[in-house]
Formats: structure tokens, sequence, C-alpha cells
């Protein structure tokens, strides 16, 4: 098999998608880890239009973007399917990828910006009321009982708003509002490849304070 590397940071929840797909499908890989404030000449060459991470190298052919990483994933290695066999089930998990990429974005607009907070919490609660009353109904998972690409791409979303909301000091995902996807995240992180390569709270804590505190002198400088 072609040699199978990624360019990536622990601490990256686009990072953890890719890390997390390959894990379930059983294909090793060496991770390189990335310092984003002193990228890489290779991280550069494989990804000079964002130059960001993840990229996947796979026989010396980087792919770029996590969500287009996962679906190269999945089609270059059928082994232990991430995505529903039948095509209108696939058509809709395409769909809430699409939803998780585009609306998910809020999240990290939290994250970075001081400004306009309301109305991006409200962005937020209504990603997750979308979800919680249309995504998955009764289902364990996203795909029904095994977990897929959807909820990869969720995975990487929630876990992470949980640790923004203690930094910025804000509570969206509240279990007696959203109590499908509590339900859902518990069953999502008791998945062992889930579980092992989930970063823990603590970090991300600490990593991401740290990241909030420069941006908040950044921007009080401006």
């Amino acid at each position: 098999m072609a040699e199978v590397k990624l360019h990536g940071g622990l601490l990256s929840p686009f990072n953890y998608r890719v890390v997390c797909a390959l894990k379930l499908k059983g294909i090793p890989f060496e991770l390189i880890k990335e310092d984003l404030s002193n990228k890489s000449a290779l991280l550069l060459k494989y990804n000079p239009v964002h130059k960001k991470i993840p990229v996947l190298v796979h026989g010396g052919k980087p792919v770029c973007e996590s969500m287009v990483i996962l679906e190269y994933i999945e089609e270059t290695w059928p082994q232990n399917p991430l995505m529903p066999s039948d095509p209108y089930d696939r058509a809709q998990a395409r769909f809430w990828i699409n939803f998780a990429e585009n609306k998910g974005a809020a999240v990290w607009k939290l994250f970075r910006s001081i400004e306009d907070q309301e109305n991006t919490m409200k962005e937020i609660l209504e990603m997750l009321q979308i979800v919680e009353e249309h995504g998955l109904g009764e289902k364990k998972f996203f795909h029904g009982d095994k977990i897929g690409l959807v909820d990869i791409a969720f995975g990487s979303i929630v876990h992470w708003l949980q640790i923004i909301e203690d930094i910025v000091g804000v509570k969206l995902f509240e279990s007696h509002k959203f109590p499908g996807l509590h339900a859902w995240l518990k069953n999502y992180k008791q998945v062992p490849v889930v579980e092992e390569n989930l970063p823990s709270r603590d970090e991300l804590l600490v990593f991401f304070k740290g990241r909030y505190e420069k941006l908040q002198a950044s921007a009080r400088m401006q």
C-alpha cells in the first residue's frame, strides 16, 4: 500500500476528523505535527492555496480540506464504510455534512470575534435545534447504529463548542434543550477510536484559552 502521511496538529478539530476516519478504516499513517506559527516547507508545498492543515499525502499526492480528505478516504479504502450504501441515504448524509460545514462555522466565529456575539450565538442555537429536530431522530448515530462521516463532521464541532463555551463564558449546548444531541454525543465518545483519539478537555482548554487571550489583546490594540 502506498505510504500515507498526515500533516496536522493534535488539537485541531479538522485534523481530528481525518485521524478518526483513518483509524476507523484501519489505515496505518504517519502523523507529521505542524507548527502553524512556523509552517513547514512541505506544508506550504502541499497546500499552497490555503497553507493550512490538515493535508493528507497518499503516495506523494496531497489532498487538502478535512471533509474532502474524508471523502477521498472513503472512496480509496472501501473497507469499514463510513457512508451508507443506499443512494438516497448517501445523499442525506452529504446534505448533513454540508450543513455541518456551513453552519458549524458560527462556532469558530464565536471564538475568533468578540463582536456581534449575540447574533453568532443565535446562529449556533439555530443550528443545534435543526439537528436536534431533523438530523438524528431516534437513531443512535446519524447513519443508524454505526458511526459514519456525518458523526465525525458534527463531533468535531460539538466537542470543541463545549470548550469554546467555557472560554467565552456562555452556555448554549444545554442537555435540557438538546437531549437527543447529548445522548448522541455520549454514544459518539464511547466509540473506542473516538475515545482514544479525541483531545482531552484539559488540553483543549489550555491551548484555546491562550489563543483567545491573544485574540482579545490584539482586538483591543486596534
